[in-house]
């Protein structure tokens, strides 16, 4: 379980440190989406293996980094020109 627990919040981070490399100017500060990967892992594994139970690590990182990825997309904002569009009013 340690193991595991070590490995998905390895992997949150990697993950997060992938998004802050490309998509720096969508998403908040950069401590604040690797520690929401880390947390966004750890939390996946937990989930997961108390779903699945022990004996599935592989499948545990899996669940670890689909819930990691699911909550660093909710950190991504808009893109300046695309909110700009969404603001004008379907009048003009």
């Amino acid at each position: 379980m340690y193991l595991e627990a070590l490995g998905s919040a390895l992997f949150g981070l990697v993950l997060a440190w992938a998004a802050v490399h490309r998509l720096p100017d969508r998403l908040p500060g950069r401590g604040l989406v690797l520690v929401t990967g880390v947390l966004g892992g750890v939390f996946g594994a937990f989930v997961t293996h108390g779903a699945l139970g022990p004996g599935h690590p592989f499948a545990t990182l899996v669940g670890a980094v689909a819930v990691a990825a699911v909550v660093l997309s909710l950190l991504v904002r808009p893109r300046p020109r695309a909110a700009h569009r969404l603001r004008r009013s379907a009048t003009v």
